[in-house]
């Protein structure tokens, strides 16, 4: 620190994108960080190409006067969900469906390999939001509505990523990341209240009482802080008219004080320019003093390097706070041997999308999915001699079965590769697959089971911002179409969060299982539906009968779900 020039520690608190970051720049303004937005991706990158280009960048980070490492950092929502090859798990609902926090703790360390095989040592993950409400377009990324569920699952998601805090680990609040080549730098995230907010409203307003917003949304902070967290992300939201990214109440002291937390926090992408749009300085001003030591600022760096710059050298900004920045950052860095080991290993690259990987990607889809209804009971299919209609948008797409946050920012359709049912069932079972089969198909066809997979289509953040939540079509008139003339019926439901399932519809349905968002492994779902394995998923969500109930959570004094809070049949 004494060391440092005030250039370069202003360096050490910019991250910018990637594709800003020459040579010159790495040099010119001491550039410690790095992160790599999703829909700038390069898709087809292997592991090797990750690794010689992040190299690239560190010899140029390592080629400054003092040689500080730069940290590359990207979002790992549900695994390396970024990188070509990788295995994608269920997102957090699904997690959450499972209970099982162990589980959570393998996908964390499995993710956590999947990244170092690409040379990436920081992970946006996990989110933490405790989701109150269901419209609103991140609810998948919440492990519950439920803050004891969100807790016990991100203790254990920090620890596979960033390893086991030893018993004798010296203080509380100091950021631990085990050294050596398979773990990663986590970031806890959305700080704070971002699931609370009026309507479901991505990056509103949680308008609530502290009381509230303590018991609720801050529990899994303090897990967070406990396990040795590296960093901390804000939300774009604010709490009762303010900014969380301007907010020193509680970033500094709540998170830093109260709390402890020593690791750095880390606005969101853009975050710091959004406080106040017509005033950049005031916003740099006010997100700088409410706490925040990291800001991504990945193509207008310059514009936020002169002015920080210009603010303490004016002494708007005290050295003390940029110092307390820096210290923060530097201190991750140390913990976690960057210093030490600065380059990737291209011999980690065999762990990308490895078969073990795999197997419990399909364990994870396995334990999460929930069965609501079993008439008969119709499940499990019979493997031998039936004859089966696949049908639905999301029965044959993996883009849909995976979800937003998958290659691209907000997901996409395609790779229609999928064959879990067909490789399931005995080879004298006769599967067909239509995504729409007309009327006439069906009862020609004289099927003796009909499958329909449907559900939401991928999305992300604002975008999946959803005041009416019924299923999309060609959804309902697919399953009305399959489900009236197919007398043994299952309807397998791919979505973030539950949806209107109207009386009407409901009573066509046999069979019903919410399937969450699965990922790659869809053998998972077919597992069940097949019995190899059974039904254990049970709801981390409230099922609301309809959209005019919403807000509902379990405990509320109202409480009249459609099917309620750990809720799943065997």
């Amino acid at each position: 620190m004494e060391r440092m020039s005030l250039s370069e520690k202003i360096g050490q608190m910019t991250q910018i994108d990637r594709s800003r970051a020459t040579t010159d720049v790495m040099s010119n303004y001491c550039i410690g960080n790095q992160p790599k937005p999703g829909d700038r991706t390069p898709h087809n990158f292997s592991s090797r190409k990750w690794i010689m280009t992040i190299n690239k960048l560190q010899e140029a980070a390592l080629a400054t006067r003092l040689g500080i490492p730069m940290l590359y950092a990207i979002d790992a929502v549900h695994g390396h969900n970024y990188a070509y090859r990788s295995t994608i798990f269920p997102h957090n609902v699904g997690l959450g469906a499972t209970r099982d926090p162990q589980l959570v703790k393998r996908i964390g360390a499995a993710t956590a390999l999947e990244a170092r095989a690409t040379g990436v040592r920081y992970v946006f993950s996990p989110t933490i939001a405790v989701c109150r409400d269901p419209r609103w377009g991140r609810c998948y990324e919440s492990y519950s509505e439920d803050p004891a569920l969100v807790k016990l699952m991100t203790e254990t998601m920090i620890a596979g990523l960033e390893g086991d805090i030893p018993p004798n680990y010296s203080i509380k609040g100091v950021p631990f990341v085990e050294t050596g080549q398979t773990k990663v730098a986590a970031c806890a995230k959305h700080f704070v209240g971002d699931g609370g907010t009026s309507g479901g409203v991505d990056r509103g307003n949680a308008e609530m009482p502290w009381k509230e917003l303590a018991a609720v949304h801050l529990p899994p902070y303090s897990t967070a802080i406990l396990k040795g967290v590296a960093s901390v992300m804000l939300s774009y939201s604010s709490w009762n008219g303010q900014k969380m990214h301007a907010n020193r109440r509680l970033v500094t002291g709540l998170l830093k004080t109260r709390l402890k937390f020593r690791g750095f926090v880390i606005s969101d992408f853009e975050g710091i320019d959004k406080i106040k749009d017509a005033n950049y300085s005031y916003s740099v001003e006010a997100g700088i003093s409410a706490g925040i030591d990291m800001v991504m600022a990945p193509y207008k760096f310059r514009r936020f390097i002169r002015t920080l710059t210009y603010q303490v050298e004016k002494g708007i900004i005290p050295m003390t706070r940029i110092d307390d920045a820096v210290a923060r950052i530097l201190r991750v860095k140390f913990t976690m041997g960057l210093f030490e080991n600065p380059y990737a290993d291209v011999e980690m690259g065999r762990q990308l999308g490895s078969q073990e990987h795999r197997e419990l990607a399909r364990e994870a889809v396995r334990k999460s999915l929930v069965l609501l209804k079993n008439d008969g009971p119709l499940l499990p299919l019979p493997k031998y001699g039936a004859k089966i209609l696949v049908a639905g948008t999301h029965a044959n797409n993996l883009g849909y079965q995976c979800g937003g946050w998958t290659m691209q920012w907000q997901g996409q359709s395609g790779n229609n590769i999928t064959q879990a049912i067909a490789s399931t069932v005995d080879p004298s079972t006769e599967v067909l697959y239509s995504v729409d089969p007309s009327a006439e198909l069906i009862e020609l066809g004289n099927f003796s089971h009909a499958i329909v997979v449907v559900g939401e289509v991928p999305y992300a953040e604002f975008d999946g911002d959803n005041g009416n939540l019924t299923i999309p079509e060609p959804g309902l008139t697919t399953i009305s179409n399959v489900c009236d003339r197919v007398i043994s019926c299952v309807v397998v439901l791919v979505s973030g969060r539950p949806l209107v399932l109207e009386p009407h519809l409901l009573s066509k349905i046999h069979s019903l299982v919410a399937a969450w968002l699965p990922g790659t492994e869809g053998q998972g779902v077919a597992d069940l539906l097949f019995g190899d394995w059974p039904f254990t998923g049970r709801l981390p969500r409230t099922w609301f009968k309809r959209v005019d109930q919403l807000p509902m959570n379990v405990g509320d004094r109202n409480y009249l779900p459609l099917f309620p809070f750990g809720f799943g049949l065997t």
